[in-house]
């Protein structure tokens, strides 16, 4: 009975996916719209792009981008609208600018932190001094004090 109610649950959540079949004038064209819808990002879901995204919003952006393609619009165009109404996030690879440089240095330069500190952490290590003969003799006789 559970494995029922289980299927039934699974099934009506798929029940509400939606299969869009839109024209395209050119197999350019699609690959263009495919490639778009790849690339930009879901505002609602965040982790997901357009083409994988069953979001109102996501549907939405989709017929945009698709009436933008039959408009004669360029995917750079479609793209920059996109931009231009909701900013850089809706881009799964950002623009190279300066509001966007740590995200795109910030993984490098914590590297180069890191190797820093593994490499000064090894460096002193390296640097220990061995123990002169009177902590030798001090350490033997508190060992064969502790063993009597």
């Amino acid at each position: 009975m559970r494995g029922l109610i289980f299927c039934l649950i699974f099934l009506a959540g798929s029940a509400h996916a939606v299969i869009e079949a839109y024209e395209f004038k050119s197999a350019q064209m699609e690959a263009s719209y495919l490639k778009l819808i790849d690339e930009l990002r879901c505002l609602v879901c965040q982790n997901q792009n357009l083409s994988g995204s069953n979001a109102d919003l996501a549907r939405d952006l989709r017929r945009q981008t698709y009436e933008m393609l039959m408009q004669g619009n360029s995917p750079d165009q479609v793209v920059q609208f996109m931009v231009d109404r909701y900013g850089d996030f809706v881009l799964y690879r950002p623009r190279l600018k300066s509001s966007t440089l740590l995200l795109w240095l910030g993984p490098f330069v914590l590297l180069v932190l890191v190797l820093a500190f593994v490499i000064r952490r090894m460096y002193r290590m390296q640097k220990l001094v061995p123990p002169n003969a009177d902590a030798l003799q001090r350490a033997r006789q508190l060992l064969s004090d502790s063993q009597e």
